[in-house]
């Protein structure tokens, strides 16, 4: 049945391909207004000290907004951004505007689940798709509640039974028009700010400008980019850095921009050489562009759906024939299903401090320790590389991901769910269903009945760095002030004031080591 006006609220799928959702809007839809809402939540401190959502993944975002309202412009429409919670300027807006229903993707961990129950109980109708797996969740060869409690399991149970994830969803080519925002309403306030051509919420800000509140875009194509960051992640974090070919993800140039149109670039460009051939070899590496498919930021804010990225994967390998590097990109993607699959199947339990272990004691947590992980100063060269790398770009390889977590749990003594708040903070493909799973399974409170994961820096630093490299590129440089960094002379990658860096941590050897 065709509703007159119809609020679509983007969330984690900022694209306009194989989007379920929009598509389903635009069918039921005589006006659509498509929104974008800047929960002020995001950008609130944690307990830990930090605030949620860091300047590399605010900078990501800004561009995928940017490129969403472009691509919503070609077909004739337009990105309304709204700053304020979903929970307030949504029913204001729908009401402003005589919107029937809100149309959104569903996300299966409890804020976002919050936030639709929220909308619920203020009134309004809200229809939520799910869309994020590859697989239909029911079209598995077992219930959602029977999910494998291992991922062998579950990829040998997908194999098995041949399951095939439907194609991916062409784009709209037109998109229905906006309504008309000058509708009276009771609340004077967004109605005041919607005929004003604002969002309720937003003063004096073109509501399809495509970009964040408080964000300065680096320039395109800038190869020195030079940044103070940590203002938004505590004095403590602040790293004065020189980011030019050492980034494994220079997400300030255009080629690995946030957004659509970025993301499947980069997915022709990958599958046109032989980088998926030899991505299982290359899958550990710890620095570079090519070691590893770089899909994931893309996946993470939507801007690519995982079944555009298996599609194009099937197309190289009809192109070039299967590889075990081919194969282990799917390996790969049906990971990501499965911990979407296990938030379908148990939800909040994944957020206790407990997580699934039921026996689990209450995580203990060095403060300070804690603190000098976040910047590279436990002394641990290795792991401080590491640190440095994700304070400084936004992005760490897997392998380092599982080493550094490893050592905050199981050398440090800290509680998993400060690490992975900083990662939420600090990475560009920030994923919750991902990172609240890797996690859980490194600190033991997860499905696998192995228990936790316990990594020996030193062993890791000879398998995969045997030369030194990477602890080189990373490596703490003589302190400099703030004062010396601000000047006209390139900076280095040193902290930007030590006086409020935390006392170095040094850690003694463990007796025994799982890795």
């Amino acid at each position: 049945m065709l509703s007159d006006v119809v609020i679509f609220w983007f969330r984690n799928d900022l694209r306009v391909g194989d989007n379920l959702a929009l598509v389903e809007a635009c069918a039921s839809a005589g006006r659509l207004l498509p929104v974008y809402c800047h929960d002020p939540s995001a950008d609130a401190p944690t307990r830990w000290g930090f605030v949620r959502r860091g300047p590399h993944r605010r900078a990501f975002l800004e561009a995928a907004l940017g490129d969403l309202d472009a691509a919503l412009r070609a077909r004739g429409s337009a990105l309304l951004q709204l700053n304020g919670a979903p929970r307030a300027v949504l029913p204001a807006l729908a009401e402003a505007v005589g919107a029937a229903v809100v149309v959104c993707e569903a996300i299966a961990a409890p804020e976002e689940e919050d936030e639709l129950a929220a909308l619920r109980a203020a009134g309004l109708k809200v229809k939520a798709i799910w869309q994020s797996t590859l697989l239909d969740p029911a079209a598995l060869p077992f219930a959602a509640a029977r999910l494998p409690k291992v991922f062998t399991a579950f990829r040998q149970a997908v194999e098995s039974a041949g399951l095939q994830p439907p194609a991916p969803l062409p784009a709209p080519r037109t998109l229905p028009p906006w309504p008309p925002l000058d509708r009276p309403t009771r609340r004077s306030d967004a109605s005041r700010d919607l005929r004003a051509g604002r969002s309720p919420g937003v003063a004096g800000r073109d509501p399809c400008a495509g970009r964040s509140p408080g964000v300065e875009r680096a320039e395109p194509g800038n190869r020195d980019l030079r940044r103070s960051y940590g203002g938004s992640c505590g004095a403590a974090d602040a790293l004065t850095v020189e980011i030019g070919e050492q980034a494994s993800f220079p997400w300030w140039q255009p080629a690995f921009a946030g957004g659509e149109r970025a993301a499947l670039a980069h997915l022709a460009r990958y599958f046109a050489g032989d980088r998926p051939r030899h991505y299982k070899a290359t899958r550990n590496g710890l620095s570079g562009v090519d070691f590893s498919s770089k899909f994931s930021p893309w996946l993470a804010q939507g801007a690519l759906s995982a079944r555009v990225a298996l599609a194009a994967l099937r197309r190289h390998e009809i192109e070039q024939g299967p590889s075990d590097g081919s194969y282990w990109l799917w390996f790969e993607l049906l990971w990501r299903d499965y911990f979407r699959l296990l938030h379908l199947q148990q939800g909040r339990r994944l957020y206790r401090a407990r997580g699934l272990n039921e026996g689990a004691a209450q995580p203990a947590h060095d403060a300070a320790a804690f603190a000098a992980w976040r910047v590279g100063g436990t002394g641990h060269p290795f792991i401080d590389a590491g640190m440095r790398e994700l304070a400084a770009t936004g992005w760490l390889s897997n392998r380092m991901r599982q080493i550094v977590a490893s050592y905050l749990i199981h050398d440090l003594g800290c509680d998993w769910r400060a690490g992975a708040a900083w990662f939420e903070a600090q990475l560009v493909d920030y994923d919750v269903y991902s990172n609240q799973g890797n996690w859980l399974y490194i600190a033991g409170r997860g499905t696998d009945p192995r228990g936790g994961r316990r990594f020996d820096p030193d062993r890791q630093a000879a398998m995969y760095d045997a030369d030194g490299a990477y602890r080189a590129l990373w490596a703490e440089p003589e302190p400099r002030t703030r004062a010396s960094a601000a000047g006209g002379s390139a900076p280095s990658r040193a902290p930007a004031d030590t006086t409020t860096m935390p006392t170095m941590v040094v850690v003694p050897r463990a007796s025994s080591r799982i890795r």
